[in-house]
């Protein structure tokens, strides 16, 4: 193999979709801890819409990795953008759990009859992270439209 297939390469994944609510209310469900837990599937501990703010979410543990994922808001405008690293896995593992530095964004802007919330998720090494690029792309894939259900109930 030569060296350029020998190197890893970084992949994202993106959910880009328009919901009948207003910004407003898809922020509300983005950024309320007990609201986060209810379409994430897991409450987030610690978690503040600030700059800054270190907070983690619990999954499932996989051989030397604990499952907490660790967190830090790196930006927030409110109503329109929030961005979070999402760090976890171990370094002995492979698969699942494998060491994993990514970052997650949810960009909202308001369009006619609602809100365009567009999420990314960036960082996935890949072969390293090809387990948790999968199983996530499912997973974001499945929680977007919880978003925009739970932030209808707010009305």
């Amino acid at each position: 193999m030569n060296e350029a297939a020998l190197k890893s390469h970084t992949q994202q994944i993106v959910v880009d979709d328009v919901f009948p609510h207003a910004p407003e209310m898809i922020w509300k469900t983005l950024t309320t801890g007990a609201l986060m837990g209810r379409w994430l599937k897991m409450a987030p501990v610690g978690f503040a819409p600030v700059t800054g703010t270190r907070f983690t979410y619990q999954t499932t543990a996989a051989g030397a990795w604990d499952g907490v994922i660790h967190c830090e808001v790196l930006e927030v405008i409110p109503n329109q953008r929030l961005v979070y690293s999402w760090q976890g896995g171990h370094e002995a593992n492979s698969g699942y759990g494998s060491r994993l530095d990514t970052v997650v964004t949810f960009t909202l802007s308001k369009v006619d009859n609602g809100t365009r919330l567009r999420l990314v998720h960036s960082g996935f090494v890949l072969p390293r992270n090809e387990t948790a690029f999968t199983n996530m792309s499912g997973g974001w894939n499945k929680v977007v439209p919880v978003i925009a259900a739970i932030a209808g109930e707010q009305n």
